[in-house]
């Protein structure tokens, strides 16, 4: 962790170096102290510092300096360094500057010299400012930074991925936050190119891509070997499941997930039903505790990659990356889930990502805050997200085709909507246009009943549409039902589907797919019931399964 600094400007070098040497007495072990006998130098660093993402917690600055005054300083400092307590060091004499350094400048305190002792005139006095200063603004110190708009996309990939690897950042708008458009300007990058990310150690990123930012956080992109006995495709709470109990029994397994793993339940507000949990649950907060739990076991995990292709050679199957790095493995466990499906209307592609907006409610919502905010979809997930963004938008409509919402709603869900003032439902109606420039402005909705259309203005538009099986590289190899979603165990027997590839006599397994000794598992899978227990149930029992496999002659 980077130490806050206290900085202290005195152009009396005997002065500066008697405080210098009673702050790093008493403060040394905890915060860094930066020292200059001139005000202008400590104008030329502090926006460097400002870009390295350094937190300055306390100015000390003498009043009487050739260069620039006390007072004229800490009015400056002040502009990049708001929340830094600032202190003024005077002499007797200059009392009346003392108080209008109060009444304009807003100095936390003024010293006067000498301060001796300092364990009475001076750590007292500094141990209130620097506490005031940890308990409002510390916790902003070890983030990351993404300056970016509403508006960019790939702003929006950047917070998505930060959020679905639940690391902590700090957004910044530029139509909004005077101070990131200094930042932005200071570092000589095009407004065009966004977003710019600056880390913790002050290092900087223009419009990267996820597989570099991945790399700078330093999540591995290889696997430490190039033989597994299970690998796992998809970290959603099926896949983190079978991780878990997969390397809990001594399984070699590797782990791989996508850009933003198991997006439907990531995005669901509360889970209620969970067993042994009476107060609700987020889906955010299961899947950060199961991540860390995998690792702790000793699962590996290969973040922001995606399986292109599968093959099998005998007992062997082999899973090749977007990267071209080849794997190899004894079980395969297909975990992939489900993804949403798109609104085909006039206008909807140039604005995806710019106020429309695919299955995600949490990264958005902040951005909602006095905005008039529509969801389409009457099914939990999108009942889960409207609940959740009236928390900041000043409206909420819920536009569904069907007559009410428990026609495809939960009573629960349905019933909570009911009460909630900022929530509206529009029934028996649909979109069928989505317009603006560099953003949403206006939706275009029709009543289906009368036929009647009206434009409304809005800047976020929310789709929850229904969810299709993610097989589009599977589907070639695997037996898969009409709708995409993969046919494993009994499914396959009954359908007669496991003689043309299967190849043994005994039938397949529970979740076995056409492949033996691949398996499928959670919402991918056909038949599959679409709750959060059966998922990690189905993880747990997959591996059961797994063994099995392994210890057959198969």
């Amino acid at each position: 962790m980077n130490k806050p600094l206290i900085v202290v400007v005195d152009d009396n070098q005997e002065i500066l170096h008697t405080i210098v040497r009673d702050l790093q007495d008493q403060y040394g072990s905890s915060y860094r102290i930066l020292s200059s006998d001139s005000g202008e130098k400590i104008l030329e660093a502090l926006p460097r510092l400002k870009l390295e993402n350094k937190s300055i917690c306390l100015f000390i600055i003498d009043q009487r300096m050739p260069e620039i005054t006390g007072i004229e300083l800490l009015e400056q400092v002040t502009q990049l360094f708001p929340y830094a307590k600032r202190v003024l060091l005077t002499a007797y004499i200059d009392t009346s500057v003392t108080i209008q350094a109060i009444n304009q400048t807003k100095i936390d305190y003024y010293l006067t010299k000498p301060w001796t002792p300092p364990e009475v005139k001076l750590y007292p006095i500094l141990n209130d400012l620097l506490e005031i200063w940890q308990h409002s603004h510390l916790r902003e110190q070890e983030s990351i930074q993404i300056l970016g708009t509403r508006w960019s996309t790939k702003t929006r990939h950047a917070k998505d991925f930060l959020a679905s690897y639940h690391l902590p950042y700090r957004y910044r708008d530029l139509d909004q936050d005077l101070e990131a458009c200094q930042l932005m300007e200071m570092t000589n990058h095009d407004f065009a190119q966004l977003p710019l990310i600056i880390f913790p150690d002050g290092s900087q990123m223009i419009s990267p891509s996820t597989e570099e930012i991945t790399a700078k956080l330093g999540y591995r992109n290889l696997p430490h070997v190039p033989f597994y006995d299970l690998i796992i495709i998809g970290a959603g709470p099926a896949g983190l499941a079978a991780a878990i109990y997969s390397s809990s029994a001594g399984l070699k397994t590797l782990l791989i997930e996508k850009q933003s793993p198991e997006e439907q339940i990531k995005t669901q507000y509360r889970v209620k039903n969970y067993l042994g949990i009476p107060t609700e649950l987020t889906g955010k907060y299961l899947l950060r505790h199961a991540e860390a739990q995998a690792y702790k076991l000793g699962t590996e995990i290969i973040a922001s990659e995606e399986v292109i292709k599968i093959t099998v050679n005998n007992r062997y199957k082999y899973v090749r990356l977007a990267n071209n790095t080849e794997l190899c493995c004894q079980t395969l466990i297909i975990a992939t889930g489900v993804s949403y499906q798109k609104l085909e209307i006039s206008g909807v592609s140039n604005l995806t990502g710019a106020g429309v907006y695919y299955g995600t409610a949490i990264a958005e919502a902040i951005s909602c805050c006095d905005d008039d905010t529509y969801v389409v979809g009457g099914g939990n997930a999108a009942g889960q997200a409207a609940i959740y963004l009236a928390n900041y938008a000043r409206s909420v409509t819920i536009i569904l085709k069907e007559e009410s919402l428990t026609a495809t709603m939960s009573k629960h869900l349905s019933d909570r909507i009911r009460v909630l003032p900022k929530i509206k439902v529009k029934a028996l109606t649909e979109i069928v246009e989505v317009s603006g420039t560099v953003k949403l402005e206006t939706l275009t909705i029709a009543n289906l009943k009368t036929g009647a259309v009206e434009t409304v203005d809005t800047n976020s538009l929310f789709v929850f549409m229904g969810a299709k099986p993610n097989t589009s590289c599977l589907q070639e190899f695997i037996e898969c039902d009409l709708e995409g979603y993969i046919v494993t165990g009994n499914d396959l027997i009954n359908q007669g589907k496991q003689k043309s590839k299967w190849g043994l006599k005994r039938d397949p397994f529970l979740f076995e797919t056409c492949i033996p000794g691949i398996f499928a598992i959670g919402d991918v899978r056909c038949n599959s019931v679409k709750q959060l227990a059966s998922a990690v149930g189905e993880g747990s029992v997959a591996v059961k399964l797994v063994h099995q496999y392994l210890a057959s002659s198969a």
